[in-house]
Parts: C-alpha cells; structure tokens; sequence
C-alpha cells in the first residue's frame, strides 16, 4: 500500500520537525513548541512541490517573526537520501519543498512493485460494506437507469474493496408486496383474453403494458394451456406470479451478467416475510414506542423521528417543528405490511443480523424523498441509520441520437431496456460511459459518440493510449530495448516537465482510489484516467525513445510502461478492457 504523494508528505514533516529541533538545540529557535503545520501542494509548480506552513503556524509559540523562523529551518534542513532537491522560502515564510530524483524512482518502484494492486489504500481497515444496487422490480426488463446504477454500484464496490473494505454486493429483488400483485394481475388477464378474447376481459387500468407481459402470458397458455380455468383466481394469481418470476430473474442475471455484473447474493423480500421478520421488526418499533394506531392501520412516527435525526444533526426544535413532515403506515388496515415497512425490515437485516458496518444503496433521485426517513425508522432501532445507512442518488440519463433524445424502445414502446442498449454499443462504451460523471449530475449518453473511434470517446481516448504504449513496448523489445526494472533506472535523467508531470499523475493514483471510495464517487477513477491519458499523449510527442541515449531512453520506456500498468488497473476497476490493439 505505497501511496507515494503522502510518503512526501510525511516526509517534509518529519524534515521540517528535525530542522526544528536542530535549531533548537543550536539556541537558534526557542526549545519545545508544538507546531501544526498544513502542507500543501501548490498548483504552481514553480512554487515548490509542496509547501509548508511551518514558520507561519509556529510565529505565535516561537515569538520570531515567520521569515526568521523559516530560514533556522532551512539552515538546518538535511536534504541527503531525502525525496526533496531543494528548498527555497517564499512570501511571509512557506517551505517550499522540491521533488529530486529520488521521489521520482520511487513512483516507478512502486507501480513494479505493487502492480495489480497499486493504488490499494486501508481507508475500509477491512470493515464490511454492503452494495445494494439495481435492485430492480422483476416485473419487466431493466432499463437505462438500471444501466447507470449497475455500473456505479459495480465500481464503487470494486473502488472500496482497493481502499481496504471487505465488500459485498447484493441485488434486492421485491418479489412480494403490491407490485408483485399487479405483476400477476396483468399477466392473468393476458392469459385470460387469450382463452377468451381480447374484448371480454378488462385488462387492469394500473397494470403493465409492455410487450413481455404479452409474451409470458403466451407462455403460460403454451405450457399450461386453458388449466388456469379451473383455478381460484387467486391460486391462478399465484401460479402466474411465480411463472413469471422465475423467467424474468433469470433474464436480468443474464443481462448483468453480459454487463460485467454479478452479485454475491440475490436478496428475495419474500424471505423476510415467510419467516416473519417484517413483522419482527414492526413489533420492535412498537416496543420502543414509535409506532400508533389510526383508522385500523399501524403508522409509524415518522415526524417525531426525524425531529430527533434532525436535531441530532444540529437544527433546533423551532426548526425541527417548521419541517413539512409526515407519518407512514406500516400496517394497513387489511393486515398487510407495506413496502416501507419492508424496507426497514430488510435493513435491519443488514446491520443487525448480517453485522455490516456500512450498508451502501444506489437510489435513483427520485428516491430522495425516502432517504430521511429510513435512516430516521433505523435510529428508531437503536442502529444508528443516520450514520451507517448512505444512499447514493443517481440522476437520470438522457439518451442521445443524431443529437437527439432517444425515449422508446422499438420492441416494447418503453423505455430503453438495458439489453436493447447493449445490442447498440458494447460493454466497455456502456461501463465506462454511465460512470463517466458523478451520480449527482445528469448524464447525457450520446449513442453516435460511444461507438465513434477518435479522441472525442471519452472510452477510446483512454483505451487508445494503453494500445499505443503495448504497440510501443512491442516495437522497441523488436530492436532490443526491453522494459527495464525500475532498479536498473537513473530517473535523475526525467528532467522534462511532461516526464515529470507523467510521474507525478501516476503517484496520484493512490490517492484517487481513496478519494473515490471516502465519497462514494467512483466516476473520479475516468476523470483521473482521461488525464493520465492526455498526460501520456503529451509525453509522447515531447519526448523520443528511439534514437536517444541508453540511460534516457530506459527510463522513458520504463514511464511508459508504468503508465500502461496503471491504466490497465484503472480500466480494470471500471469493468473496461485494456486492449493491446486498435
């Protein structure tokens, strides 16, 4: 787990705390003072690689003045066998540290010596993660928001099990509740009107009326003929359901299989139900007294709990009390359990029974509205859902063609279904682009872009630039250049800026992962990706390989292939091949 941008940083502050102590014991510096400096990377480069506010934050306890103070550091500064050339004092008194040769070996020690797992950070220390994400309705084909929060759940998994979580993915199928009643509705009288005719049954004016509810109604009468005759209707009702659902899991494992996506366990609400933990987990809530009874049904408190939440975050009571908020039922007056009610139970399952520190959901924004309150219902538990409930909203994507918007799907009149999409564009386009931006941001996904082969496909740019560095590495191993070890490199001979920009891109890669899993933002990996690619494109012009002496020549094939590494591990996070050819 080398992580070579705060390896510098603890450097300068260990160098400035030993200057210190030498000025110190010299009777330069007063003896004794606790001095919390920030150190920084400035944007400008020519202000030193990193900056130190170490005579600033020391003027009060020290009683020097910031200027004074900086040159006794500097004066006692050894900069021998350290990371740093130089260091110079700018303004009121910065340190401003300059990266040597030695930092820049190191970068490309640490891409050999890690390899695929360069990058890795302990920001989990191995605490466990649930990913819930898709999580879609059975009741019909997944479409392009499920496409966007499957290839966001799917990485953010693979960001946070690199940064030190013991991750786990989940798909929730609701294959109980309402839904799953209009689901059987609509396929029965589907099969009823092919028994009897289209006119003489009423189809339900809430059901769904997609095409693949015709065609497992078809299949239904195909395998089982006019037998839902002689049934109850609600052991037809039943049988429908189950039929149904046992062709349509199936299907979407299919098509996230063909995604890139599978899950370490699908999660049936059913269970919940049969063996009685819905009800459990309602029982408990009015045990600790959050729960009323009004017009029959069973409601929780939802408005007294999220006061609580709120204030607990900081809002006063006054402000507490203005919030517009309302109660939910969790038993209806028919003795059934809603989906809220189901929600919490299945929650409680995750970090009561299951012992998940962290339970992470990818929620479409239209969610929002849920989020409070089920972390609220958590709290009410004792498990403290504020804290270890994060829901990650995704907005919606916008389908582009010809520069304008795609809506239907031709097959079912609906919205794009995710199988539909992977026919039109393959997987790498599809992945990389639905993680190409922060799941706060609408996506606009232009079809005619993702299978254009140019630098303006985000996808090709990146992937471009590891073939060009394959194909490099092959044409010079031809002439007897092969990618040397990184203790065989003098990087004092990296002196170009775009050399050293290179190096110290690849150095941020670490830092990168973290931040991506500390946000839950997993988009940072393409945005990081997309500029190490322009950073190597930039290098390779500036910089000649062929022709150039032995030492210059080993080092700069050597970046490169450290670069090739590092793409092929960010491309790797994100579900996306790293081709050798194009």
């Amino acid at each position: 787990m080398i992580n070579m941008i705060q390896s510098a940083r603890d450097q300068v502050a260990a160098l400035t705390q030993t200057a210190y102590e030498r000025a110190a014991a010299a009777g330069i510096l007063p003896a004794g003072a606790e001095v919390k400096a920030t150190i920084e990377i400035p944007k400008d480069t020519a202000h030193g690689d990193y900056a130190s506010s170490f005579a600033m934050a020391g003027a009060k306890a020290l009683h020097m003045a910031p200027r004074a103070i900086a040159q006794a550091i500097v004066d006692h500064l050894e900069l021998e066998g350290s990371y740093f050339a130089k260091v110079e004092i700018a303004g009121p008194g910065f340190l401003n540290f300059t990266l040597g040769p030695k930092w820049y070996g190191d970068v490309l020690s640490a891409v050999e010596t890690e390899g695929a797992a360069y990058g890795s950070g302990n920001g989990g220390n191995g605490r466990k993660v649930m990913v819930e994400f898709v999580s879609a309705n059975p009741t019909g084909p997944m479409h392009m928001g499920n496409a966007r929060g499957g290839v966001l759940g799917d990485t953010l998994a693979n960001v946070l099990a690199r940064d030190g979580w013991n991750v786990w993915k989940e798909f929730y199928v609701n294959d109980a509740g309402n839904q799953i009643n209009k689901f059987a509705r609509s396929i029965y009288a589907r099969y009823m009107q092919i028994l009897q005719g289209e006119n003489a049954v009423p189809f339900p004016e809430d059901g769904y009326h997609g095409e693949d509810i015709k065609e497992l109604a078809q299949a239904y009468y195909d395998e089982y003929g006019d037998a839902g005759l002689n049934e109850p209707e609600s052991d037809a009702l039943f049988a429908v359901a189950q039929f149904g659902l046992e062709r349509n899991i199936p299907k979407m494992k299919e098509d996230l299989k063909k995604y890139g996506i599978e899950y370490d366990q699908w999660y049936m609400e059913s269970w919940l139900h049969d063996r009685g933990f819905v009800a459990d987990t309602v029982q408990l809530l009015t045990d600790k007294g959050w729960t009323y009874e009004k017009d029959g049904a069973l409601w929780l408190n939802t408005t007294e709990l999220l006061k609580k939440k709120y204030m607990a975050e900081g809002k006063t009571q006054e402000q507490a009390d203005k919030l517009d908020l309302k109660d939910d039922v969790l038993r209806r007056a028919n003795g059934f359990y809603t989906y809220f009610a189901a929600d919490i139970a299945y929650h409680r399952n995750k970090l009561e029974e299951r012992k998940f520190d962290l339970a992470i959901n990818i929620w479409g924004a239209d969610h929002h509205g849920h989020v409070a309150r089920l972390q609220a219902a958590l709290d009410g538990l004792g498990l403290d859902g504020s804290h270890r409930l994060v829901i990650v909203l995704m907005q919606l994507v916008n389908l582009l063609q010809d520069g304008k918007p795609v809506r239907m799907s031709k097959r079912t009149g609906k919205a794009i279904a995710l199988h539909d999409l992977l026919d039109e564009i393959s997987v790498d386009a599809a992945r990389y682009y639905f993680n190409n931006r922060a799941s706060s941001s609408p996506l606009d996904f232009d079809l005619d872009l993702a299978v254009r082969q140019d630098s303006e496909n985000p996808v090709y740019y990146v992937q471009y630039a590891h073939a060009r560095i394959c194909s490099l590495i092959s044409r010079l191993a031809g002439e007897g250049a092969a990618v040397p070890a990184a203790s065989e490199v003098d990087a004092s001979v990296l002196s170009v800026p775009e050399e050293l920009a290179l190096v110290k891109a690849l150095a941020q890669y670490p830092e990168e992962l973290h931040l991506a899993a500390r946000d839950f933002d997993p988009s940072r990996v393409n945005r990081y990706l997309t500029a190490l690619a322009g950073d190597f494109h930039r290098f390779y012009n500036a910089c000649r390989l062929k022709g150039e002496e032995a030492s210059v020549l080993a080092a700069r094939l050597k970046l490169a292939d450290a670069v090739r590494a590092v793409l092929s591990n960010g491309l790797g996070l994100l579900g996306v091949t790293a081709p050798e050819k194009m």
